[in-house]
């Protein structure tokens, strides 16, 4: 069975709207595989003895529709498929009455944290979670394409907010640089990410921004023009 657990759309998570943020949305996904894991054993202290990590290295998050402040909420994940050193995670976001208001699809790289490299995925780790069927949605392809063209904005620098347990900046934090050059009004049916390198406190972030009819593109790029994070909204 899938791992679930039940919420409440906080004030802490809403916006303007009164509606949950993406980016909550994302929190809840992201706090969802971490307690699946820590339920089976396999968890952050498990990782770390073992010199081990999960790093994400993309996202597809779909919404249907934004829940409102106080409403009860069902999030739910599951493991359905490792190769090599990639591990497949689906999410669900839903009313306790079971409408379905958001799904997403991740993929994850299994990380030596010793030496910084992809490592195979072992036994113990694959057989820890009971992989189910694959979410049936309408799957994007895991890269995300740079812009070739776009608006180079003001770089910032990473700060001690932007940081996890591994000590770079969360995927969540890219997800919410992004959006600030989004219009006010634009509504996010989908968001897509792609993550090719870590950036670190004091790394400098220079957002090169991409517009299309119905999508914005916005690489988070080093000093050196190559991304850290490539985030797509439509």
């Amino acid at each position: 069975m899938p791992y679930s657990f039940k919420s409440r759309v906080r004030f802490s998570e809403i916006g303007e709207d009164r509606k949950m943020s993406l980016n909550s949305i994302l929190n809840y996904y992201q706090d969802c595989s971490n307690f699946h894991s820590e339920e089976v054993g396999l968890g952050l202290s498990h990782l770390e003895a073992k010199k081990r990590a999960w790093m994400l290295s993309s996202w597809q998050i779909r919404v249907d529709r934004y829940p409102v402040m106080g409403e009860p909420l069902v999030v739910s994940t599951w493991a359905y498929d490792f190769k090599g050193f990639y591990g497949y995670r689906n999410f669900l976001l839903k009313t306790e009455e079971g409408e379905l208001l958001s799904y997403a699809n991740s993929l994850w790289i299994f990380i030596n944290t010793e030496t910084g490299s992809p490592a195979r995925i072992d036994s113990e780790e694959a057989e820890g979670y009971v992989t189910e069927e694959k979410f049936p949605m309408e799957y994007a392809p895991r890269k995300v394409p740079v812009p070739e063209a776009g608006d180079k904005m003001e770089g910032f620098t990473v700060k001690h907010h932007h940081l996890d347990v591994y000590h770079h900046v969360n995927n969540g934090q890219y997800i919410q640089m992004a959006r600030e050059f989004l219009p006010e009004d634009f509504k996010i049916s989908q968001m897509r990410a792609e993550y090719k390198k870590q950036a670190v406190l004091d790394s400098v972030v220079i957002p090169v921004v991409h517009k299309e009819e119905n999508s914005f593109t916005v690489a988070l790029c080093a000093e050196d023009e190559d991304p850290y994070a490539v985030v797509e909204f439509q």
